[in-house]
């Protein structure tokens, strides 16, 4: 083909829009569509989301519980705070200090005695008051078998004593020793004490197993039968024998083996005779019972 002359093969620039002509309109291309995120994108956002949520309520839980255990810790402080000081008020402060002391269960014991041998305990904090130094000096008074204490707060000592009690008697001489059923001695006297059967139990009378099996026997004893023993002896843990009132009946008792059942034993058999039969009651065979004129 021919070419014409001066016919240039490029082609012109195309025209800005400076040079467009009058009335001419621009059409702007529009940008390509952004591609969906494939969903495996998706999934990893997501999962990047939910991992910061968590991280952010994991905080939260962590700090809550810091802040929980920091108010235990604190208040766990205060009240140990407040119970040393309760404590040191208790032990220490004049104002829990002794200021009266109350006997309670004195009948034979003077009480007025027993204040006055622990009177050296007034001022004395309660929670300090020297319960070795109450023993001893309780001590002094051999009518007193044991005791327990009890403090009041804010100023009072509450001594409950419980007295010995007298079982029988023992000569001594000239003297009569009441002894209670340990043997031990609460108190003498010059004559014989009414209402408490004199034991006789060989020459070491207090403390050897003829005693003991005469006390033994003297407890097993119901009140109104005990009330009427005027005397018991022993030789051995197995001879015990005992009067009467009056002098006028007695009883032959063996050992103290089933006493108990010994004592219904004799007081049937002295509802069957009058109170004036001089008879002796042989309950040693408590099975075989024998009733012999004295």
């Amino acid at each position: 083909m021919k070419r014409p002359q001066g016919f240039d093969p490029t082609p012109p620039p195309p025209a800005t829009p400076s040079k467009l002509p009058r009335g001419s309109r621009v059409t702007p291309i529009a940008e390509p569509k952004a591609e969906k995120p494939a969903p495996a994108k998706r999934q990893l956002r997501r999962a990047k989301r939910e991992r910061k949520t968590y991280e952010k309520g994991e905080v939260r839980r962590f700090t809550r519980r810091t802040r929980s255990r920091r108010r235990l810790i604190i208040g766990g402080i205060a009240l140990a705070v407040v119970f040393v000081t309760l404590i040191a008020v208790a032990v220490w402060s004049p104002l829990l200090a002794l200021k009266q002391i109350t006997v309670v269960g004195a009948s034979r014991v003077d009480a007025a005695a027993v204040q006055e041998a622990l009177d050296g305990q007034l001022g004395t904090p309660l929670a300090l008051i020297d319960l070795d130094r109450i023993t001893d000096d309780l001590a002094a008074f051999p009518l007193i078998r044991s005791y327990t204490t009890e403090s009041v707060p804010p100023h009072t000592l509450i001594v409950t004593i419980v007295e010995r009690q007298p079982v029988g008697q023992v000569a001594d001489g000239s003297t009569f020793a009441v002894v209670d059923p340990a043997g031990i001695v609460i108190e003498a006297s010059s004559t014989r004490v009414a209402g408490l059967p004199v034991i006789s139990a060989g020459d070491a009378s207090i403390g050897n197993p003829a005693f003991a099996s005469a006390i033994e026997v003297l407890l097993a004893l119901p009140p109104d039968l005990l009330a009427r023993v005027d005397t018991i002896s022993a030789t051995t843990k197995d001879d015990v024998i005992f009067v009467l009132g009056g002098d006028v009946q007695s009883v032959t008792w063996g050992s103290a083996d089933r006493s108990e059942f010994k004592a219904r034993v004799l007081a049937t058999l002295i509802t069957s005779q009058p109170e004036s039969a001089r008879v002796e009651f042989d309950i040693s065979a408590p099975d075989a019972p024998v009733v012999r004129a004295r």
